[in-house]
């Protein structure tokens, strides 16, 4: 019997993924399965693991249907909602991550609160991984936790995973691996571990890993805190952003990296930016503007609409509620905001999302383009690229549509540019 980690005791599984009926947890459960793991899933939702059990991803991931066919055929993929099960494994990988308070500020309990719900299932043999974004020093403070609490002295890693959700099955295979460790052996473990599934690793420290996954998500969210900012002051003066943008990209490759305006959200890009703000003590001036930006973009669309329509008796459609485009995720969507702040101040707010399956007042595309006199494009799904408006003006803060913004060889779209868009940035 082989061994992952090199410990002696027979275990039934190679790896555990807590967690693992998530956004973070499955592609990578899956991904495990495929290359010849013995995996468990273990999720606390009874209705998410029977849905898995069936055959069904229970949220839209760029070839997960196929995966989970492929890897329940093998025997190799097994999920269970009893806790105890996590003993029978050498690896643990936790895919559960810090969020952030009403105050921005991280609530740092739920490890502690996990830690003892799990702690009656672990062992000094196994190796447990921390997955998704943490509190910076998190990683250490939980070794000196399970020490001084419960006397556990496992191998402990902080491996985090940094794909593009959507993507996530073809990223966690492609995308370099940071593996951090409380000690070497722990660092060599996981690095056994995702070795095989991953052809490039890079060690760093814990806490130097707990930062870098920070510094990626909050760059990328500072860096459409400036289009976003360009977009409104360009708006503002009565420019065309997008003429501005491809003029400046075109055949200037210093210039490739500076993305289009949008609704900059989701579940990990604003909380990760509060998280370096706390750990700073708010001095993180930078990260508080990027915020004000992007979560001000909302206003600044109502006072757009309010500035050039009657927005009192106006009804106004909204397209795409997810937090990006072409994914089924509506968390911490500002499309969300959008409509709030519409329902205050316009006469009737219509929704749709063909992706989204949550939200019951929702209605079909046609329908919201029927009623509504004024358009906005919230998310670049793909199925608005050639979208017919019959004839109602839209908003389009990407640059998306066609018909808002021609494309031509002067206004030339780059591959990158429209990636990012089709991507949801």
């Amino acid at each position: 019997m082989s061994h992952v980690n090199g410990t002696a005791k027979e275990r039934d599984y190679d790896v555990v993924v807590v967690g693992g009926g998530g956004h973070v947890g499955l592609p990578l459960a899956m991904v495990f399965a495929d290359k010849g793991l013995r995996t468990l899933v273990y999720d606390i939702n009874e209705e998410t693991v029977e849905t898995i059990r069936g055959g069904v991803v229970p949220f839209a991931e760029g070839g997960a249907e196929d995966l989970l066919a492929k890897v329940l055929a093998t025997g190799r993929f097994h999920l269970t909602t009893d806790p105890a099960e996590i003993a029978r494994s050498r690896n643990v990988v936790i895919t559960i991550g810090t969020p952030v308070d009403e105050f921005s500020n991280p609530v740092l309990g739920i490890m502690r609160d996990m830690l003892e719900q799990l702690v009656p299932y672990l062992d000094n043999d196994q190796l447990i991984v921390l997955r998704s974004t943490v509190y910076p020093g998190t990683t250490e403070w939980m070794g000196r936790h399970m020490e001084d609490e419960y006397d556990l002295t496992p191998w402990l890693a902080f491996c985090p995973e940094r794909v593009v959700q959507g993507k996530a099955i073809e990223e966690v295979q492609s995308l370099p691996q940071i593996i951090s460790g409380t000690t070497e052996d722990a660092a060599k473990a996981a690095g056994d571990l995702f070795s095989l599934i991953v052809s490039e690793l890079v060690f760093l420290e814990p806490t130097e890993a707990e930062f870098a996954k920070l510094f990626n998500n909050a760059w990328r969210y500072i860096q459409f805190a400036v289009a976003n900012q360009f977009y409104m002051m360009t708006e503002a003066a009565g420019v065309d952003y997008y003429r501005v943008l491809n003029g400046m990209k075109h055949n200037y490759s210093r210039a490739l990296g500076i993305p289009g305006a949008g609704f900059a959200a989701g579940p990990c890009l604003y909380k990760d930016t509060m998280q370096l703000s706390a750990f700073s003590n708010n001095t993180f001036s930078i990260g508080h503007a990027a915020m004000l930006v992007n979560e001000g973009m909302v206003n600044h669309v109502v006072d757009q609409i309010a500035q050039e329509y009657d927005i009192e008796n106006l009804k106004v459609g909204l397209l795409g509620m997810a937090f990006k485009a072409n994914i089924d995720d509506i968390r911490s969507s500002l499309s969300y905001k959008l409509k709030k702040l519409l329902e205050f101040r316009a006469r009737k707010v219509y929704t749709t999302d063909d992706h989204v399956t949550v939200d019951p007042s929702l209605l079909p595309l046609d329908e919201v383009i029927e009623k509504s006199d004024l358009l906005i494009l919230c998310v670049p799904h793909g199925e608005y690229r050639d979208l017919d408006t019959k004839g109602k003006p839209m908003i389009d803060i990407w640059g998306y549509v066609e018909q808002i913004m021609p494309i031509s060889t002067v206004m030339c779209y780059d591959e990158e540019t429209v990636a990012q868009a089709e991507a949801g940035k």
